[in-house]
């Protein structure tokens, strides 16, 4: 029997089922919002229903939406240029495709950057975006292209609600987001006109804000909620963190009818019906059970309204014609992205109440997803609603936008059930944010037909010959003279190293030179130059490609020295489960090699420590040198203070994350078992994790320190490191100690308090000694003893006085230009801790940094009013005695590389080998 394909043309008795009298009063009752204190409706904390470019609230045909209009309102501050001010307008016609016409029906918009404040209680939101895709005064509706970043997620970028909306046949566009909001943070939502297309604007009509279950699509905090990520590894699992983002592609009630957010279980989602999708239905039954009620008795009572599970898309009775062919359902994805794929089952045929008597297949892009699927087994019994989740990559594809993710469900034969059938009740499908953004491309613009000249047919049949000779002709010629020139190469070579061999060995490269390392050392384990695979992992080559997609570009997170950096999953060494993870491979062309490798899995290998980074394993199969660590989503300190659209970090994180990374510096100079000297201390080698650990990475250049422990004993070795962070004194000597380490961070430590670069080459010759951080920030300090004058603009009135002196002590202490004179980093830690401290025994006592001044005097008057009932002796009267001793500052002025004998091409302190 033919199996029908593309577009599904219902049965006709479906069609009269759904229009019939009987039905629509039935779905008319069902349709009634459900009370508030259902089991399986949602009452959420927050809910936020913003009217862009209105001054007026506005109720919706929902009437438990009113829309606040955004035009002076003090709840959402709207953050924009005073000259470059956004404008408002009202479309001059209403829009065709929305039931509702709120909150469409006025809009913000502006060829400058704006953006939204909102002030939310920690958790994960709902974020949707409202546009309108119409005429406005004095804009061209084409020109509409814009990003749109909530926090540090990207979820569009140069997108275009002129070719979204030809896309999608609909003059309206809701986009759904998933996001974290963090604790002690406001969310800023910001709307970005791009910078590639000449006179683009940005624009919104409304932003919905609605506070979600912390369970409904992220992992618990208990680490519950981990499912089957589909092509990885046997047994692998995958969980969502708060540190992604999710972007709601589709939300599908199969077998039924659209359900509007009023509708839904207190969230406000919207559900669309599934004919669209179907490519593959014969006969498809949609079974319709009037009177039954869904037994809600799981955690999860809200994922999906009631409607959801009273109607379903089945095969039909037939088993014989079931079995020979798959139910099934496309949805067009963006290519190069994870997928989270809900599917929603709910078991209320009456004949089916038993385990095995329906069991059917789950295919998922062409991935089996379920061998065994049995509803009732899932649920315990019959009528339960439930739902199963699976992730899945859709990888880059012959450059195609969007690939076909496809759903099939494929019944069991008869000898395996009763029923050779299958069942789906509801489908959501979610983008996985790739590196912090969700940004896909836009759609194609609509092609013009071109008009192609007639000709005869005589003169057609002659032309194709013509084609067809010259084409002939042409790939013959190529073929001969390329293989002419591969010969003349061939033999020149061959001559070459005949000659060359005639009196030398032939020069290996550094690949063959690690080769022969690594094949020795795998041939004797005793051997103490051998990879550590007792102690950290060794990963098959398959196993990196099948983490990455066979390293595909779209999952490149960061670029460095030693190669790509590459976001991957790997199946956890007990075989179930899988965990998130950092691969850089190396590249050939890089200048670090088997060396670096190898000194990288020796240290790392026999580290742990809260604030190093972990080294899960390793890679050296067929001339790969790879290296696998933990993922750490926010990524670099220097993420979080210039070069990027990140949000700035407070003054108190940019302090935990200093003293987090000195305690793990600390602990390489005195926890280890041997004193070990990183060597190329800098903001991009100290990594965040989920919750804003700071951890110190990359120790490929790492040397273990000297045997003595006396004040003068160095290790003399080659300078290695990164410019601008080098210490002067090794850079003059060649003589390498862990106080090397506490220069650098010393720069750090500039770089976190003036959010700019270590190395400016850009700057004048008459502001030449700006161009180098650390010989400004000492500049700065020896003529007013802080470095309030070139501190981030964003910390001016945040920090504390006494906090900002006692960090420009330690800093100064750290940049001293003789290495004896330089504090231990434990000391350095405990300078950070007390400036931490200190700023906030200010903010518990309730003191405004801004009513303080430089007058010393003045301000210890304050602070004594304040903590004379609260302190009591305690905190502020001990400062003297635990202040780090002032150390005469040496002064010492670089100004360019020449000063140190050397150049570096880069200016972003990437590692340099001297």
């Amino acid at each position: 029997m033919d199996k029908i394909h593309k577009k599904y043309l219902l049965p006709s008795y479906i069609p009269t089922l759904l229009f019939s009298p009987l039905y629509i009063i039935f779905f008319h009752h069902l349709s009634v919002p459900v009370a508030g204190d259902s089991p399986h409706v949602y009452n959420p904390t927050e809910t936020i229903f913003l009217y862009c470019g209105s001054s007026k609230n506005i109720s919706s045909l929902d009437p438990t939406r009113t829309w606040i209009g955004d035009i002076n309102s003090e709840h959402f501050p709207l953050h924009q240029s005073e000259n470059n001010a956004s404008t408002t307008a009202e479309p001059s016609q209403q829009p065709r495709g929305a039931v509702d016409k709120t909150p469409y029906m006025s809009a913000r918009l502006s060829r400058f950057q704006f953006s939204y404040t909102f002030n939310l209680t920690p958790g994960q939101k709902f974020i949707r975006l409202y546009f309108y895709e119409t005429s406005y005064p004095n804009l061209d509706r084409s020109k509409a292209f814009f990003s749109v970043k909530a926090g540090s997620f990207t979820l569009l970028s140069n997108f275009s609600t002129s070719l979204a909306a030809n896309d999608s046949h609909q003059d309206t566009i809701l986009k759904e987001f998933c996001v974290n909001v963090p604790e002690n943070q406001n969310l800023n939502i910001t709307f970005s006109p791009s910078q590639e297309y000449k006179d683009s604007y940005a624009f919104i009509n409304g932003i919905e804000i609605v506070s979600m279950p912390p369970d409904l699509y992220y992992t618990t905090a208990t680490g519950g909620k981990e499912f089957p990520f589909l092509g990885q590894l046997s047994g692998a699992l995958f969980s969502l963190s708060n540190s992604s983002a999710l972007e709601m592609v589709y939300r599908v009630n199969v077998g039924g009818r659209p359900i509007p957010a009023a509708n839904d279980t207190g969230m406000y989602r919207t559900w669309s019906d599934d004919v669209s999708y179907l490519t593959e239905a014969y006969p498809s039954a949609l079974p319709v059970n009037l009177t039954f009620q869904p037994n809600f008795r799981s955690i999860h009572n809200y994922s999906a309204p009631v409607e959801v599970y009273q109607t379903a898309r089945t095969m039909g009775n037939d088993n014989k014609v079931n079995e020979n062919y798959k139910l099934t359902w496309e949805f067009p994805v963006d290519s190069a992205f994870t997928y989270l794929v809900r599917l929603h089952f709910c078991e209320f045929q009456p004949e089916i109440t038993e385990t095995g008597n329906r069991i059917f297949e789950i295919h998922i892009a062409n991935q089996s997803a379920e061998k065994r699927a049995d509803v009732i087994a899932w649920g315990g019994e019959s009528g339960v609603p439930v739902y199963r989740d699976y992730a899945v990559i859709m990888g880059s594809k012959a450059n195609q936008k969007k690939q076909n993710l496809s759903i099939a469900l494929q019944p069991a034969p008869a000898y395996m059930t009763n029923y050779s059938d299958a069942i789906l009740n509801g489908v959501e499908i979610f983008k996985v944010d790739n590196s912090g953004s969700l940004a896909g491309p836009n759609p194609d613009p609509p092609t013009t037909p071109t008009t192609v000249k007639q000709t005869t047919s005589g003169n057609n049949s002659s032309n194709n010959c013509k084609i067809i000779i010259a084409v002939v002709v042409g790939v013959g010629s190529s073929f001969v003279a390329v293989s002419v020139v591969l010969l003349f190469i061939r033999r020149r070579e061959i001559s070459k190293v005949n000659e060359y061999s005639g009196s030398h060995s032939v020069k290996k490269s550094w690949w063959d030179r690690f080769s022969s390392f690594t094949t020795t050392s795998k041939s004797t384990k005793s051997n103490s130059s051998s990879l550590p695979s007792d102690l950290c992992r060794h990963f098959s080559l398959s196993e990196m490609k099948a983490a990455t997609n066979n390293f595909d570009k779209v999952f490149i997170i960061g670029v460095g020295g030693f190669g790509n950096v590459y976001k991957g999953f790997i199946n956890s060494e007990s075989g179930r489960g899988t965990t998130q993870v950092a691969i850089k491979r190396l590249n050939p062309g890089s200048q670090q090699g088997a060396h670096e490798f190898k000194t990288e899995i020796e240290m790392l290998s026999q580290l742990r420590y809260l604030h190093l980074v972990s080294l899960i394993g390793y890679c050296n199969d067929a001339g790969e040198m790879i290296l696998v660590y933990d993922y750490m989503p926010h990524g670099t300190l220097r993420d979080h203070l210039y070069g990027s659209d990140n949000p700035p970090l407070s003054w108190n994180q940019r302090l935990q994350i200093c003293i987090d990374a000195g305690r793990g510096l600390n602990y390489l100079h005195t926890g280890a078992k041997q004193v070990i000297i990183h060597r190329d201390v800098k903001t991009t080698n100290i990594l965040l994790d989920e919750k804003w650990v700071a951890k110190v990475s990359d120790f490929g250049l790492s040397k273990v320190g000297p045997a003595s422990t006396t004040s003068k004993a160095y290790v003399s070795t080659a300078v290695k490191g990164s410019f601008g962070y080098l210490d002067p004194e090794y850079i003059r000597f060649q003589r390498l100690t862990e106080k090397s380490d506490v220069y650098s961070f010393g720069v750090v430590l500039c770089e976190v308090i003036c959010a700019r670069a270590p190395i400016i080459r850009t700057v004048d010759k008459i502001h030449k000694k700006q161009g180098n951080l650390a010989g400004w920030a000492l500049q700065c300090y020896d003529q007013n003893g802080t470095l309030d004058q070139i501190i981030d603009p964003v910390l001016k009135g945040k920090i504390a006085p006494q906090c900002l002196k006692k960090f420009c002590e330690v800093v100064m202490s750290c940049l001293d230009n003789e290495g004896i004179k330089r504090p231990p980093m434990s000391d350095v830690v405990w300078g950070l801790e007390f400036a931490l401290q200190l700023q906030q025994e200010y903010e518990k006592l309730g003191i405004c940094v801004s009513q303080l001044d430089d007058d010393d005097d003045d301000d210890e008057s304050l602070i004594n009013n304040y903590a004379s009932d609260y302190d009591s002796g305690g905190m502020f009267s001990r400062i003297g005695g635990h202040v780090l001793e002032s150390r005469s500052m040496s002064k010492m002025t670089i100004s360019s590389s020449d000063d140190y004998g050397f150049s570096s091409k880069d200016s972003d302190s990437k590692p340099i080998i001297v």
